[in-house]
């Protein structure tokens, strides 16, 4: 039986796989399929992109709403950044939900297959890669825990400590890549394998998109990438796995960063524990919203203020707190759900390109103008990497129509004739697979939805462009504009 090896770059743009820059990556690419209109989640985060990408759903369903959430059921006034340590007291108080659908190492669990991830980036990533690990089998491998916990004692006795973090950080990478190739892949032979590098994305968030130091860090992770192929040729295995090679989101520059929750409090709007309150969870080029009670005066109140801010790009809405004016409604992109945002923004943005000259800037509630930042519906955030190369997969095909971090559960799971009941957003790439239809027969169109209200200020419109292949729908941008005259 095959097998299936997921390799995700943080924050890699497709504008980035270059023979300059990536020549291993460009070379597989070239030789496998590219999906050229491939889109990432909103909000344009990490987590959430993980989290998406093992359950092949959209956020509303898997229940993680961003990197910095509030989850009701565990608390509902608090907004934190989910990490490993608070992730654990989610999975201590709420078993088995952290996520709210089932995972990829649930579904192999139940047809005796085994799935190990191998994460450099933050605690809560690694976390999402695999959250039930412990529960079910195989394995979430991190420089600072493992799930099962044990596990790590034994990953640092073998391979000794991890090196300590750098920038680029591509020391840490390295070392995925040998648990990958001498343990992971040699010893556990699971059925899928998955290793994250945390660069690009470290790289550019401290020094920018296109900067010497984000560069240096591409052409290092993707020497270590060539490395992981040359081993897989070497031991044969290249003929009998599928890899897929993703990123979680694409990349900005940062124009202004915007302190929301400090002047949501200046316009009077008190913490979300009071009434008439609301919680601010910050996460880049966009920020959540939840509301006291979902008191929908308050998010009236609240909304048509957003509005009139120069920085407040598309406004959503949950269904919770029923119509408001202006707003579009948070299913159109995925994100209503139990665990869902009253209302979500995202920033205001642009094309015009920065110093390197990468396209899309924006503001951002973290970070420093002139470096990278991500989080908003910007079409260059929007759109992130997908290839494809292995015995299941075309050779030398370019696949044009939408495709989405949510479809690659879906897909893996066809390719394992790994039958699965579950309900999933995301949808089968089969024009991608050998013996499938072509894409240029794959029927698509763009669904476009507007809305509008009148100010004090002017007329704020906001307009989401939304690509749509069958049922399974994608964001290929979201923007508005505030026109004073009314």
């Amino acid at each position: 039986m095959g097998s299936v090896l997921i390799a995700g770059f943080d924050g890699l743009q497709p504008a980035q796989v270059t023979q300059e820059l990536m020549p291993n990556l460009a070379r597989f690419a070239a030789e496998g399929v590219t999906f050229s209109n491939h889109h990432t989640q909103f909000p344009t985060v990490t987590r959430l992109n993980v989290a998406s990408i093992v359950t092949g759903r959209y956020p509303g369903g898997h229940g993680l709403a961003a990197n910095t959430v509030v989850i009701q059921d565990f608390d509902p006034y608090r907004a934190f950044s989910a990490l490993e340590p608070v992730l654990a007291e989610v999975a201590e108080k709420l078993p088995n939900r952290v996520l709210l659908a089932p995972t990829l190492g649930d579904i192999l669990h139940q047809h005796g297959q085994e799935y190990i991830a191998v994460g450099v980036g933050t605690t809560g990533n690694a976390y999402m890669q695999n959250p039930n690990a412990a529960l079910v089998g195989g394995a979430t491998i991190h420089t600072e825990f493992c799930l099962p916990y044990g596990l790590h004692e034994e990953i640092t006795a073998r391979f000794g400590p991890w090196p300590d973090m750098a920038d680029p950080n591509v020391a840490n990478y390295a070392r995925a890549v040998d648990i990958m190739t001498e343990y992971v892949l040699t010893e556990r032979k699971p059925a899928v394998s998955l290793i994250w590098s945390s660069d690009p994305d470290g790289s550019q968030h401290a020094h920018g998109v296109g900067s010497d130091v984000a560069n240096r860090s591409i052409r290092q992770v993707d020497e270590e990438f060539g490395r992981l192929l040359s081993w897989l040729r070497g031991t044969g295995a290249s003929g009998e796995t599928d890899i897929l090679v993703v990123s979680d989101h694409g990349y900005s520059t940062i124009i202004e960063t915007v302190n929301v929750e400090g002047l949501v409090r200046d316009a009077g709007f008190p913490p979300g524990s009071e009434p008439g309150g609301v919680v601010v969870a910050p996460n880049g080029g966009s920020v959540l919203f939840y509301i006291h009670g979902g008191d929908r005066h308050t998010a009236d109140r609240l909304a048509a203020w957003l509005m009139a801010q120069p920085w407040c790009g598309t406004i959503i809405a949950s269904d919770a707190i029923g119509s408001i004016p202006g707003t579009l409604p948070a299913a159109l992109v995925g994100c209503e759900g139990p665990r869902g945002p009253d209302l979500a923004i995202s920033f205001q943005w642009d094309s015009s390109p920065n110093d390197a000259g990468y396209p899309g800037h924006a503001y951002s509630s973290g970070g420093a103008s002139g470096l990278g930042g991500h989080g908003s519906m910007s079409r260059h955030e929007m759109q992130n990497v997908l290839f494809a190369n292995g015995p299941a997969f075309r050779s030398g095909v370019v696949v044009t129509n939408p495709t989405g971090n949510m479809d690659i559960l879906p897909t893996i799971l066809r390719i394992l004739n790994i039958p699965s009941e579950e309900t999933m957003d995301g949808r089968v790439l089969e024009e991608a697979l050998r013996g499938g239809p072509s894409h240029e027969s794959v029927r698509w169109s763009t669904d476009v939805y507007a809305a509008e209200r009148v100010l004090d200020s002017g007329v704020y419109r906001q307009q989401l462009n939304l690509p749509r292949v069958g049922s399974t729908s994608y964001i290929e941008e979201g923007h508005a504009s505030m026109d004073p005259h009314r």
